[in-house]
Order: structure tokens, then C-alpha cells, then sequence
């Protein structure tokens, strides 16, 4: 033959002949992997990182000159890789009537008597069948395409594997099953001396072995094959082995749907061998699972084959349990059970890139709100916090908090999770979900709102804004948008009510308009009747059509417009143009989080714990357990009687704060730490959330911090009174 060019194996240079699959031209080299090998892409052994992807099969991936291969041993990860690569796969979704996944006799036959569309899929054809999942859908790999196939049936056509052998020691290089033996005959493989378990086929040169086998010798490559019983054994030196142990269904996809979405054909669909249970040796390579730990979970309990796999993670590696099922059934029958049905399969079948995964979906890992290009353009410092970039400072700090508590700012808001409920049935959800009440919220106003788990501790918080007698408004924090989302809907499903959740994180943007001058600025813009505190409405400004809503977390005047993304950039840069002489700047998150602290308004997942319940952060008031029913009612009711062993509280000192988590002491032992703390301009001290223990069934009035002394006070440390934000 040709030579065709070389690959690079491990850093060293491997030829190839025309048509060489990465496996074929190892084996011509004699540098075959250890392990036993099947060559039809079932077993773990011949897995390597190609061209910088992981896990792909050594027997299933043509050679091509000059490409890089690193292999990966079954007890080793795949190599990280060196420099990020890109893997963006194009998917489609096509509709069809059947699916036959296989093109093998059964396959081929199958198709030709269909009378409805079909798709054929065959691996070694290029298509690649992955996953087949509820509908029935069948996910597919066809020419580096990702390929949804919406169809009435599927027929898995796959025939069948062989059976791998289970020895007592790790099997080195030069064991082979049937299939493999005869695919590398056929490329012009040269296997030297070959010992055959079983029975050879009648052109094969090979001694037969008849005797049981005991032993493989050979570390890393083969020498030779021990047979015999007792002291009666035979050494049989050879350069390979194949173990004929008969055929089991490959039935992998047959296994992940319903039994009346999938049809089984061929020997897919056949009878199985179930092989003598192995007394020692490794059943499962991918996890590295043996008989022993079989017998350890067997007496601990696990004496059904979906606990077997579950308690040793058999059958869960890379081959999805090919290699050790028979073993698996073979081991249950000999202890006393029964042979049981093989476990349900999970997809996919075969191991995807990142890129394949994602195919048609578009999630940047931190997503950008439409003002991102003004911030950078301003000469902002931009974070990933809560899953967005947002902008942590800007060039003047001190600029951005004087403009919130002098004049008037603007903070780009639209990371903010928002939600429209509506139906007839959302009152009584929104009461439900919600521990305060929301049937006497008032069309165009507002309620802040917290949002429990069922153990009673607080997940997320927001506003409830009436909009009509069965529309709602929700808001949510920036990280816990997409939790509450997925929470408000599992309980509308739960609850089984008539409601519809629209969710517009991503499509309304936010400006927050917050100062003593906010509401001059918004009236030079078109907000002709300003709103009360915690009023909504909507609005044009600036030309911009938004919902406008009073609140604060500023603890200044402040404007929520929450608008059409298209239209954030224009709105951001009117009113930039119209507070210009006003002395506006716009203000990051390291301002907000002084403003913020000086009104004593926690931060879900800084302030808080998973165990933090609204009376041990001092919001009992938000919490109306006179209602008949809410999530986490029946928690906060039995930890009602339990006393509380810590309290989030505010803490003032002298001097620059403290480190968020910093411990505290009292009386020479730990008595809490410090969640969050910032110096205040406006208090002219350091001011900070503590949780603190309770001690002597009491809080301490002072602890110390960084060997300084702090003292309790009530929050809000700034404007107690609120006079400010509700002028």
C-alpha cells in the first residue's frame, strides 16, 4: 500500500495507509492500547484526545496526516488542554416518520419496507446516533452536524457486541474480541502468533485453546496465554489473544425511551450471553469496579442490578456499561437472584464536546445588558457578578457617591430579574407563593416581597407591582433570576393553577434614576405626574416607552424605568444630556454596595445563609403567618418555638472597615463574622451586616473587629426615618 502520511501518537510519529482508522494504524505499528479491544467503538480502551478533543474513540475516527493524538488509559483523565479552542456546532431540527438507527441487515430491511419518511443512521457512515430521548427525539451527530430528529417511531437496529473477557490481573496490549481480530485482518494488520479462545474461525491461523483460561503474562504488551486447572497448567506464548465469549444486543438507545416509542430489531433484539461470573478480576474498567466490590455492596444491601451500578458505579464510564452488564447480570444469577433486566441507559451514548452540547443554543457564560459598550466607553471597570458583566467602578468613586447623595446618578439595573403573572387563578398563586399578602396590593402599586424555600429560609426578594385585577409584576435579584423563574413555575405546576409566566429578564432593560434632583431630571424628560413611593406606571421618557416604578434601594429618591432593550441606549444617553448641568455621573457597584449597606439592605447569598429564616435576619415584618397557607409556612411555624442561636445585625466602628468575613469575638471566643462592611462618607464610620451569636440567651451589645471595638445599632444606619427616599 501507499504511504499516506504520518500522525503524531504521544509524540511520536505513526504512518498510515490509505483508509487507516487512528486505531488500524496503531495496530500496523504493534502500539496497540492495553486493554481488551473491540474495534466497533463499545469498549473504553481505545479513547484519546484528538486534535485537542477528548474522548473520542481511537477505532471510529479516520486518520488524517498530521494529526495529534494523546491517548487515554481507562484509569487516567483526558489531558487539559493547552490554549481555549473553539467548537461551534451548527443543529437542525427535521421531522420525520421513523428513524432505523443501524444500516445492517435488520436496519437495511426495516427502511425498505417502511411506506412513511425515513432516516437511516449508521456510525460508520458518518451519522451518528447520540441519544434517543422522550417524544421520541433522536439526537444525532451527522457530518460534525448536531441533528434533531422529531419522529412517530424509532427502530433501533444496532446487532450486537461482543462479549469482553474479566481476568483476574489488568490485561495488556494484544487482547482482542472476535470483531476486532477479524476487522484488523482485513486491514492488513499482522497479528503474529494468535491464541484463540473458543472456537476460530476455519481461515484463521491460530492455536485453539479449549482449556479455561487462568492468566494473561505481560505487563504492558502480551507474552503469552496460561491455561489449565490446578497444577496442570499450559503456557501458550503469543503475540495476540482473542476471546470468543459470544454476542450480547447492543441496545444501549433501545434503553433510554419508553418501550412503546422504540421498536428492536435484528440481534439488538436478541438473546443475550450471559457469561460465567468471574471470581476475580476487573468487571467495569471505565470505574475500575472488580468482583470484591461487587461482593462489598452485595452484602451491604445492593442486591439488585440498578443498586449494584449505582453503589459501585458500574456501567456508568464511558462505554454506558457495554463491557461489565453481562457481568453485572452474570454475578446477580450467581448469588441467588434473579436474571434481571439490564438498567435503564442514560443519555448520550457517546461522550459530546462542549460544542456539540451547546449546538443551537447561544449562553454566553456571562451575559452583557444592552448599555455594556456606554460603560466601557466611560471607562468602567466591569465584573461578571450574579452570571453579567456589570460596572463595578468608574474612573471618580468618590464622583459616583456624591452625585447619589447630592444630586442625581444612573445605575444600569437590567440585570434585574423580571416577570409578568397573569390569569385567573394569580392572586391566589402570588398568596401562595408569597408569605405577605398580595390580594390587597392595589392596581399601579407595589409591595417588596421576600421569597421563601419550604425550609423557611429566604431564597430571593423583589417587588409584587399590581398592574390590573390578574396581572402582576415580579422582580428578582440579578443572581437568583433564573432559580426564581424556574421556582414561580414548578410551583404554578405543583399548585396546578390557571396562570401565564412570562419571563423578561433579558428583554426589558433598566435604568435606575436615584438622587435628591431624580425627580427634577425625569421631569425635564417627560415624567409630567412623578409617582409616590413604591407607585408604578407606565410612561414615555425620553421618548422611550417604560414602566416606571418608585422605590429605593439607595436610600435617595428613586426611578426603576424598566423599557424595551432597544431602546436602553438612547434612554441612558438622554438623560446623561439632560442632568449634564445637574452634575450627574452614573454609579457601579461599589458605590451601591455603600449606599445599600448605610440603609442596612441585605444582599441574598452575601448576607445571607441557607438557613437564614426572616426572623433571624430582622424581617419578621415582611412575613404574614396570620395567612392560611404559603411556601415555608409550615417550617417557620415549628422553628417558631426553637430560639434563635444567631441574628444578622448591624455593627458601627471607628475607623476602616473590616474585611467582609472577618471573624468576631466577645469574651475571648467567636462570637459570629462580618457579611459585609464599607466606610460611609455620610456617617463619617465604618458600618457593617455581622451575623452574631446569641450568647447568654442574649445579643452582645459590642464585639470586637480586628481588635477594634464595634457596637450594635439599629439599621438603617442612614435616614432611619425614610424621609429621604419617600420625599
Amino acid at each position: 500500500m501507499n504511504d499516506a502520511g504520518r500522525i503524531v501518537v504521544d509524540g511520536a510519529p505513526v504512518p498510515l495507509q490509505p483508509g487507516d482508522t487512528v486505531l488500524v494504524a496503531l495496530a500496523r505499528s504493534g502500539q496497540l492500547p492495553v486493554g481488551s479491544l473491540c474495534n466497533t467503538g463499545d469498549c473504553p480502551h481505545c479513547l484519546a484526545t484528538i486534535d485537542g478533543t477528548p474522548h473520542l474513540r481511537m477505532c471510529r475516527t479516520p486518520a488524517r496526516p498530521g494529526m495529534g493524538v494523546v491517548t487515554t488509559p481507562v484509569d487516567r483523565h483526558p489531558p487539559l488542554p493547552q490554549a481555549p479552542t473553539v467548537d461551534d456546532r451548527t443543529q437542525r431540527n427535521l421531522h420525520v416518520d421513523v428513524v432505523v438507527i443501524g444500516a445492517g441487515e435488520a436496519g437495511r430491511a426495516e427502511a425498505a419496507s417502511a411506506d412513511r419518511s425515513v432516516v437511516v443512521l449508521e456510525a460508520r457512515d458518518g451519522s451518528e446516533a447520540l441519544a434517543v430521548y422522550p417524544g421520541p427525539v433522536v439526537l444525532a451527530r451527522v457530518a460534525g452536524e448536531i441533528v434533531r430528529y422529531h419522529c412517530r417511531e424509532v427502530v433501533v437496529a444496532t446487532g450486537s457486541t461482543d462479549v469482553h473477557p474479566v481476568l483476574p490481573d489488568p490485561l495488556p496490549a494484544g487482547v482482542l474480541t472476535p470483531t476486532a481480530a477479524r476487522e484488523f485482518a482485513i486491514a492488513g494488520v499482522d497479528l503474529g502468533r494468535i491464541a484463540w479462545v473458543g472456537e476460530p474461525p476455519p481461515d484463521v491461523d491460530c492455536i485453539t485453546v479449549e482449556q479455561p483460561v487462568l492468566r494473561i503474562e505481560g505487563r504492558d504488551v502480551l507474552e503469552a496465554l496460561v491455561v489449565g486447572s490446578g497444577a496442570d497448567e499450559q503456557r501458550i506464548p503469543c503475540d495476540t489473544v482473542v476471546f470468543d465469549l459470544g454476542r450480547y444486543p447492543r441496545d444501549l438507545l433501545a434503553r433510554m425511551a419508553a418501550p412503546d416509542e422504540v421498536r428492536v430489531v435484528g440481534s439488538a433484539g436478541g438473546e443475550a450471553t450471559i457469561p460465567p461470573c468471574p471470581t476475580d478480576g476487573i468487571v467495569c474498567p471505565c470505574s475500575g469496579v472488580t468482583v470484591s466490590d461487587l461482593d462489598d455492596v452485595w452484602r451491604r444491601g445492593f442486591t439488585e442490578i440498578e443498586l449494584l451500578k449505582r453503589a459501585t458505579l458500574a456501567g456508568t464510564g464511558t462505554c454506558q456499561g457495554v463491557v461489565c452488564t453481562p457481568y453485572l447480570r452474570s454475578f446477580v444469577l450467581s448469588r441467588g437472584g434473579e436474571l434481571s433486566p439490564t438498567f435503564t441507559a442514560r443519555p448520550p451514548a457517546r461522550q459530546l464536546t462542549m460544542g456539540e452540547a451547546a449546538a443551537g443554543f447561544r449562553l454566553p457564560p456571562a451575559h452583557r445588558t444592552a448599555l455594556d459598550e456606554i460603560h466601557r466607553t466611560a471607562g468602567a471597570w466591569m465584573d461578571r457578578i450574579g452570571g453579567w458583566y456589570r460596572p463595578w467602578e468608574y474612573p471618580d468613586a468618590d464622583a459616583e457617591y456624591r452625585a447619589v447623595r447630592e444630586a442625581v446618578s444612573l445605575c444600569d439595573v437590567g440585570t434585574l430579574g423580571k416577570m409578568v403573572v397573569a390569569g385567573p387563578d394569580s392572586v391566589e398563586f402570588l398568596e401562595r407563593l408569597y408569605p405577605c399578602h398580595v390580594a390587597d396590593i392595589r392596581v399601579g402599586r407595589s409591595r417588596y416581597a421576600l421569597l421563601l424555600s419550604e425550609s423557611g429560609s429566604l431564597m430571593d426578594d423583589g417587588l409584587i407591582s399590581r398592574v390590573d385585577e390578574t396581572t402582576f409584576h415580579l422582580s428578582f435579584t440579578s443572581g437568583g433570576a433564573s432559580h426564581a423563574e424556574a421556582w414561580v413555575r414548578d410551583w404554578a405546576h405543583a399548585m396546578d393553577v390557571d396562570v401565564r409566566i412570562m419571563d423578561r429578564t433579558h428583554s426589558l432593560g433598566a435604568i435606575n434614576v436615584t438622587g435628591p434632583l431624580a425627580t427634577t431630571l425625569l421631569e425635564r424628560v417627560g415624567l409630567n405626574d412623578p409617582l409616590a413611593f413604591m407607585q408604578h406606571g407606565r410612561r414615555s421618557i425620553a421618548g422611550a416607552p417604560c414602566h416606571v416604578y418608585r422605590l429605593s434601594f439607595t436610600g435617595e429618591v428613586s426611578y426603576e424605568l424598566h423599557h424595551p432593550v432597544r431602546h436602553s441606549v438612547e434612554l441612558w444617553e438622554a438623560l446623561m444630556a439632560a442632568g449634564a448641568d445637574h452634575g450627574i455621573a452614573p454609579h457601579g457597584l461599589q458605590t451601591l454596595q455603600t449606599l445599600r449597606l448605610e440603609k442596612g439592605h441585605i444582599i441574598i447569598g452575601m448576607d445571607t445563609e441557607p438557613d437564614s429564616t426572616p426572623r433571624r435576619l430582622g424581617m419578621e415584618w415582611a412575613v404574614r403567618m396570620g395567612k392560611p397557607d404559603f411556601v415555608g409556612r409550615a417550617a417557620l411555624d415549628r422553628l417558631e418555638a426553637l430560639p434563635d442561636r444567631k441574628r444578622l445585625v448591624g455593627l458601627r466602628m471607628d475607623g476602616p472597615p473590616p474585611v467582609d468575613g472577618t471573624p468576631l469575638e466577645h469574651g475571648g471566643r467567636l462570637a459570629g463574622y462580618v457579611t459585609s462592611a464599607a466606610w460611609s462618607p455620610v456617617l463619617g464610620a465604618s458600618v457593617m451586616l455581622a451575623w452574631v451569636d446569641v450568647i447568654d440567651d442574649d445579643l452582645p451589645v459590642a464585639v470586637t473587629v480586628d481588635g477594634r471595638l464595634a457596637t450594635r445599632v439599629s439599621t438603617p444606619f442612614y435616614d432611619p426615618e425614610g424621609t429621604r427616599a419617600k420625599a
